[in-house]
This record gives structure tokens, sequence and C-alpha cells, in this order.
């Protein structure tokens, strides 16, 4: 069974920086797409960044510019650095796999940004 396993999440001030990280376990294939979501608490999930095997990027405009995501295929691993953190990005951050018309979830990182 495919595993999507985050890491990096955790307390910063604002200001601060993170990198989530998100590995994927128990595959014999790479992503098409793989990338991060996240969810504010008593909001709906939200795109933060995706990226495809050719590298192109589908992110928010609100986020460009303090959020960069990258990927490894060899280590069938994505990436998500954060700069400039501020307390509205606090969130729990999914990450996000697409490949062959089925997508797949991570158990999510939390991120809490203090003020």
């Amino acid at each position: 069974q495919v595993q999507l396993v985050e890491s990096g999440g955790g307390l910063v001030q604002a200001g601060g920086s993170l990198r989530l990280s998100c590995a994927a376990s128990r595959i014999s294939f790479v992503f098409n797409t793989m990338g991060w979501y996240r969810q504010a608490s008593g909001k709906q999930r939200e795109l933060v960044a995706t990226i495809d095997r050719g590298g192109r990027i589908n992110d928010v405009d609100s986020l460009k510019g303090r959020f960069s995501i990258s990927r490894d295929d060899a280590k069938n691993t994505v990436y998500l650095q954060m700069n400039s953190l501020k307390p509205e990005d606090t969130a729990v951050y999914y990450c996000y796999a697409y490949r062959v018309g089925r997508p797949y979830w991570g158990q999510g990182t939390q991120v809490t940004v203090s003020s």
C-alpha cells in the first residue's frame, strides 16, 4: 500500500522558516504530480503548490516569493521550503500525489507560526 509520510512541521516564530518533506514509500513508480495542500482550522483544504515530473509548478500567487516546491524523483520525495512565515500560514499541511487518475494523501503535518 502506498504511503506518503510528511516531516518537518512544527512551531516557528513569525519570520522564520521550515522545510517540509514528503517521502513516498512502497511504490515502484514515479508519481506524475506531487505537492502540498494545507487546511487551517475551520477552513477548507487549499492548494499550496504542486510540481509535475517535468518540473512544471502550479502554485498560489499569494505564496510566491515565500514558498517554493521541489522534488527528487530518485528519492520519491517532494519538498516545500517555507520562508518568512506568517501566523496565517498556520495549518495542517498535507502531502499530495497523483498518478493514473488517482490522488493520494499523506496524514498531514502541523505547522504553527507564532506572532
